[in-house]
C-alpha cells in the first residue's frame, strides 16, 4: 500500500511533513526495546581536530548538537511545531526593559543534574560564562556575543545584561552551547575531551568507541529530567555509519528502525516510490543550506572580480536538476525562502548564468584567464552526493573557459579544521541554522568571531546593519536591514549560495512519532519516537 499526508505547520508558513508507505513489520533490533537511529554523521576526537567533540561549549555541528540536544537541558526549546521558543529549563523567561536589554528566566523548581545533584541559577551562570571565556576555536562562543554579565538572585532567577539589544536571545538560550552543566563535571578552565556528557537532559548518554571515534551513542531516559518534553520511550540508541549505502541496507535488514541524514538522492527517490509498505519515508520542508566559501585574502580569489565572475557563471538550477532532482532549489542569498527577511540578492544581482558578462568581470578587473582553482569538500558530511555536485560546479566553471577547476575532498574532521585555518581558497559547505530566523544566517558568516573564521569583514554589517536587525522584536520590521545585508553579499561575494535542501528521515512501519523526530533546523527531536500499532 502506497501513502501520503499533508498536515499544515503551526509556525513560518512551511509545509509539515510528507509521508508515504504504510504496512507491517516488527521493528528494528538493538537493546532490548530500543529503537535504534541511523545516521552517517561521524563523531570523532583527536588532539589535531578536535578533542572535545560533544563539550558545549565546542561542539558547533548538526551531528553533535543532535548529541546534545537529547542529553543536556537549556532555558529554551523551539516547540514541536516550531515558532518562538518557549521555557525548558525555566518557568517562565522574557525581557524586562523596553530596550530587549535585560533578559530575565527563572528557573523551574526541583531541577536536578542525572546524578541527582540540584540545578541552581548559579549553574547556569557557570556555564554561560564557561562557554564565553573558553572561546572554542569552533566559534560557537560567538552565539552569546551579546551577553554582557549574568546575574543570579536566588537560587532560582537568573538575569542577562545584554552589550547591545538582542531579540533574537530567546533563541540563542535553545542551542546547546547554552546547555546547562555541572561544575562537578566540567572545567571552568579547560574544554572536556572525550565522549562523556552529563547533564540533565530528557536522556542520559553512554558512548561505544572505538579508537578515537564513536560509533554508537545509547540515550536513555532520565528519571531526574524535570521540563517541557515529553518522553515517549526509554531508551534510542544512535548508530554512526560510514556510508549512506551501508545504513540504508540496514533499515532495509531491519537492524535500525529509522534512517536519519544523511541519505542519498537515489535512496530518498526509493523509499519514497517503495509500494511494499515495510519503510515509511518522511519529507518536510527544511531550512538547510549548501554554499561556496572563500578565503578572501588567497592570492587566486582575493580579486572580487574572481567572485562575481563565479557567482555569474554557476548554474544553480542546472546544478540541482542534475544532482538532487526535486529534493532541493536553487538558492539566492545566505537567508533561505521561508524565513522573514529573506530576498534573492544574488538573483538581483547576476540574473540568469551568463559567461559574458563574466568575461567582461575579469577583463575590466585585469585578471588572466583562466583562473587555476582547487575546489574543495568533504564527502562524509553532507551526503553521498557532494562529489557529484563539485564535479558539475567544476565542470560549470571549466566549460565557460575562464576557470581551469579540479576538486578535492577529504573527512570531515580534517575538512572542518583545515577551512577554519584559511588552508583552502574555496571550499564547500552546509549550514543548519542555529534556530529558526535570519540572523541565524547572517550573523554566523559575516559578525566578528564568525565560524568560518573568515578574514571578510564589512563594516556596515557588522557595526550597524547586525545590531540594527536585533533591535526589532517584530522580525517583519528587521527586513530592511535583512535586505541590505544580503545585498552587500551578493556584491561582494564571500560567499556563494547554491540551493536550498528538504530534509527526510526513512522508518520502519511500527515506529511513530517520525513526523516530528526532525525539526526545521534539522534538530533530531528523539523524544517524539515511540512503537506505534503497525498501519
Amino acid at each position: 500500500m502506497n501513502r501520503k499526508t499533508l498536515v499544515l505547520a503551526a509556525a513560518m508558513g512551511l509545509l509539515a511533513p510528507v509521508l508515504a508507505a504504510c504496512g507491517d513489520t516488527e521493528g528494528g533490533s538493538g537493546d532490548g526495546d530500543a529503537i535504534v537511529v541511523g545516521t552517517t554523521d561521524r563523531f570523532t576526537a583527536s588532539k589535531e581536530d578536535g578533542p572535545a567533540p560533544l563539550d558545549p561549549a565546542w561542539a558547533y555541528d548538526v551531528g553533535t548538537w543532535n548529541i546534545l540536544r537529547q542529553t543536556v537541558q537549556t532555558l529554551m526549546v523551539q516547540p514541536r511545531g516550531d515558532g518562538e521558543p518557549v521555557p525548558e529549563a525555566a518557568e517562565s523567561c522574557g525581557f524586562t526593559d523596553a530596550g530587549n536589554e535585560r533578559y530575565s528566566c527563572t528557573l523551574r523548581d526541583g531541577l536536578k543534574f542525572s546524578n541527582g545533584d540540584a540545578i541552581t541559577a548559579e549553574d547556569v551562570k557557570f556555564s554561560i560564562e564557561r562557554a564565553i571565556s573558553l572561546e572554542g576555536d569552533s566559534g560557537v562562543f560567538a552565539l552569546l556575543s551579546t551577553v554582557d554579565t549574568v546575574e543570579t538572585q536566588g537560587d532560582r532567577e537568573v538575569i542577562f545584561h545584554l552589550k547591545s539589544a538582542d531579540a533574537t536571545f530567546p533563541y540563542k538560550l535553545s542551542t546547546p552551547v547554552a546547555g546547562i552543566v555541572n561544575a562537578d563535571d566540567y572545567d571552568k578552565g579547560k574544554l572536556r575531551e572525550g565522549f562523556e556528557v552529563d547533564g540533565s537532559g530528557p536522556y542520559t548518554l553512554e558512548g561505544e568507541v572505538k579508537g578515537d571515534t564513536l560509533v554508537r551513542a545509547t540515550f536513555t531516559k532520565n528519571p531526574s529530567y524535570k521540563g517541557a518534553l515529553e518522553v515517549k520511550n526509554d531508551k534510542v540508541e544512535m548508530v554512526s555509519y560510514e556510508s549512506a549505502e551501508a545504513m540504508g541496507e540496514a533499515l532495509k535488514k531491519g537492524d535500525i528502525d529509522m534512517a536519519t541524514r544523511t541519505m542519498s538522492p537515489e535512496q530518498i527517490q526509493e523509499f519514497g516510490n517503495a509500494t511494499d509498505g515495510e519503510i515509511e519515508l518522511v519529507e518536510s520542508p527544511g531550512l538547510e543550506i549548501r554554499y561556496l566559501a572563500f578565503n578572501t585574502e588567497a592570492p587566486t580569489v582575493k580579486d572580487r572580480a574572481v567572485r562575481q565572475a563565479m557567482a555569474q557563471i554557476i548554474n544553480r538550477s542546472e546544478l540541482v536538476g542534475n544532482v538532487y532532482g526535486s529534493q532541493a532549489e536553487p538558492l539566492f542569498s545566505l537567508v533561505p525562502a521561508g524565513i522573514t527577511g529573506h530576498s534573492n540578492a544574488f538573483f538581483n544581482e547576476y540574473g540568469d548564468p551568463d559567461v559574458a558578462e563574466a568575461r567582461e568581470l575579469l577583463q575590466e578587473a585585469g585578471v588572466t584567464t583562466p583562473v587555476k582553482l582547487t575546489l574543495h569538500y568533504t564527502h562524509d558530511h553532507y551526503g553521498p552526493a557532494a562529489k557529484t555536485e563539485f564535479e558539475q560546479l567544476s565542470k560549470q566553471l571549466n566549460d565557460s573557459g575562464l576557470f581551469e577547476t579540479d576538486i578535492k575532498s577529504e573527512t570531515w574532521n580534517k575538512f572542518k579544521t583545515a577551512a577554519q585555518k584559511g588552508k583552502y581558497d574555496v571550499y564547500g559547505m552546509g549550514w543548519f541554522p542555529d534556530y529558526p530566523d535570519a540572523d541565524a544566517f547572517t550573523a554566523p558568516f559575516l559578525d566578528e568571531d564568525n565560524f568560518l573564521n573568515s578574514p571578510y569583514a564589512n563594516s556596515r554589517i557588522i557595526k550597524e546593519l547586525i545590531p540594527e536587525s536585533r533591535r526589532q522584536a517584530d522580525r517583519l520590521s528587521a527586513s530592511d536591514s535583512l535586505t541590505a545585508i544580503q545585498d552587500i553579499v551578493a556584491r561582494d561575494v564571500p560567499v556563494i549560495p547554491l540551493w536550498q535542501g528538504k530534509q527526510y528521515v526513512a522508518a520502519r512501519d511500527g515506529v511513530t512519532g517520525t513526523a516530528y523526530a526532525l525539526n526545521s533546523s534539522s534538530s533530531l527531536q528523539l523524544w517524539e519516537l515511540e512503537r506505534g500499532v503497525s498501519g
